[in-house]
């Protein structure tokens, strides 16, 4: 493209005097481009911080991959064999045993709620941490040691010691149905009541974990699920979380039958899916406002072609070849689209990094998992909206540029 092609097309988007319809009109196309561009950064970037803040606080207190077994009581008897075979496998950093169970929480008076029980293995020397959940305890700590030496301790969520008014020292209750365990006279569910004392306080962040889990020893929740010696399964931590998957694969195989793993992707599957295809339509919608810039563009450079029909006569009448007509305009629309999309860019930068910031939009933690609006943008998906913008905006010259081009000298000249 020669020097004279970009001075002409210059020209043509600036207004000549007396008619500044033109120029209002290529500003108008350049605001269109500029909103559907920084939208779409903004958009996307909340999307992909939702997703990536959901992804951190769920994997707070949840591991890689968790070994479980198939069976009824669903209950893991060799653990200590098959936690050895875990430990020496290629790609897992650390693993330890746990217990999962639900109980009835109460405090002598009339108030009793749900939480879940997690057993773990109080923090000591030579304790793997399998998860983060012992990073983010704001009091207290996980070693589960009670006043009375019997290690009767147990760390509440946040919330959850907000709702039945505790702290660090105070006593708590925990009710269980035994495992479902039948009394075989009288019919009825055996009950395993336990006193705990309260020795720490966690809060992840994630509504979840801090209104509804309790963590004890692990020796008091296998009293309370009625698991023995027993365990609800293993936890292991990867050395790339991504590869989770294949790593469960091979720990499946080594551990053969009844043994079955269930990585992080697979306990939130459906969450992580709704936000992937929540993150793919709320793009295509947005694109549409980057495609209706571009009608503004074709639109700005038709009139531009009906306005300027004389001048573009008399150039070729002078020798310009349509070639050359073709790439004025084309300069035209790729100019429109660079301008609005580097201004989209700057625009849309600058909300997300004010959003991330100031967190302007609040959130409701009880239904969204989160207290405010995360925002994470990343490089790939902004090369990929600019590459979509200017390509967008030349494609849109294309039959402006066209008609410019076969328009014949001496018709043209007579237009006027």
């Amino acid at each position: 493209m020669s020097k004279l092609e970009l001075q002409i097309a210059w020209r043509y988007l600036r207004s000549r005097r007396g008619s500044k319809l033109l120029s209002l009109i290529s500003i108008i196309a350049i605001g269109g481009v500029l909103v559907g561009v920084s939208a779409l950064i903004i958009i996307i970037g909340v999307m992909n911080g939702l997703q990536h803040d959901l992804r951190e606080k769920i994997l707070v207190g949840s591991p890689d991959i968790r070994v479980l077994t198939y069976g009824e009581d669903l209950k893991v008897s060799d653990w200590k064999e098959a936690l050895d075979k875990v430990r020496k496998q290629p790609g897992v950093v650390a693993a330890a045993p746990f217990v999962l169970t639900e109980a009835l929480m109460s405090t002598g008076h009339d108030y009793a709620g749900a939480a879940y029980v997690v057993g773990l293995l109080p923090s000591g020397h030579g304790v793997p941490d399998v998860t983060t959940i012992r990073e983010h305890v704001v009091q207290g700590d996980f070693r589960f040691a009670s006043a009375d030496g019997q290690r009767r301790g147990i760390v509440l969520g946040k919330l959850l010691a907000m709702r039945f008014n505790k702290y660090l020292g105070d006593s708590i209750n925990l009710l269980t149905s035994g495992g479902g365990k039948m009394n075989p006279v009288t019919g009825e569910f055996t009950p395993r009541l336990q006193s705990f004392e309260v020795t720490g306080i966690v809060s992840t962040g994630m509504y979840e974990y801090d209104n509804s889990y309790a963590f004890v020893a692990l020796d008091r929740a296998q009293y309370l699920a009625n698991l023995g010696d027993g365990v609800t399964g293993i936890e292991v931590k990867t050395t790339d979380r991504w590869q989770a998957a294949s790593v469960g694969a091979r720990l499946t195989s080594v551990l053969g039958w009844p043994y079955r793993t269930v990585d992080w992707q697979e306990q939130n599957h459906s969450l992580f899916q709704a936000l992937a295809l929540e993150k793919m339509g709320m793009g295509v919608i947005l694109l549409l406002i980057v495609l209706v810039a571009a009608f503004n563009i074709v639109s700005t450079l038709t009139m531009v072609v009906a306005d300027k029909t004389k001048e573009i006569g008399i150039l070729k009448a002078m020798g310009m070849a349509s070639a050359s007509i073709r790439r004025i305009f084309f300069a035209q629309g790729l100019v429109i689209g660079v301008v609005g999309t580097g201004l989209g860019l700057i625009l849309g930068f600058g909300g997300a990094l004010a959003l991330d910031k100031y967190q302007f939009i609040k959130l409701d933690p009880t239904v969204y998992f989160i207290d405010h609006l995360p925002v994470s943008t990343q490089d790939t998906n902004v090369i990929w909206i600019v590459l979509a913008s200017i390509a967008i905006a030349a494609v849109a010259t294309v039959y402006p540029a066209v008609q410019a081009s076969r328009l014949f000298p001496i018709e043209a000249i007579r237009h006027e």
